[in-house]
């Protein structure tokens, strides 16, 4: 009706999803980090490293996700 306003694209739900489960494997990575430099206790110091790596290999994995996504995309 009105061929001045142009229609962006909606990303598709998939695309949208891994950018939301990156988003919040970087805030979990954050909130780790903070609690791993507060920790005083050999045991939560332990816990908050294996919590790191844990998030940091999801975060990774959706990485290359969204990266084989991106590239499969026409």
């Amino acid at each position: 009706m009105f061929p001045f306003f142009k229609q962006e694209p909606q990303p598709d739900e998939t695309y949208q999803s891994l950018l939301d489960n990156i988003m919040q494997a970087k805030d979990s990575l954050d909130l780790a980090y903070q609690n791993f430099e507060n920790a005083t206790d050999p045991e939560l110091i332990d816990s908050y490293i294996y919590e790191v790596n844990a998030i940091q290999m999801r975060y990774k994995f959706l990485l290359c996700r969204l990266k084989s996504y991106e590239t499969a995309e026409p």
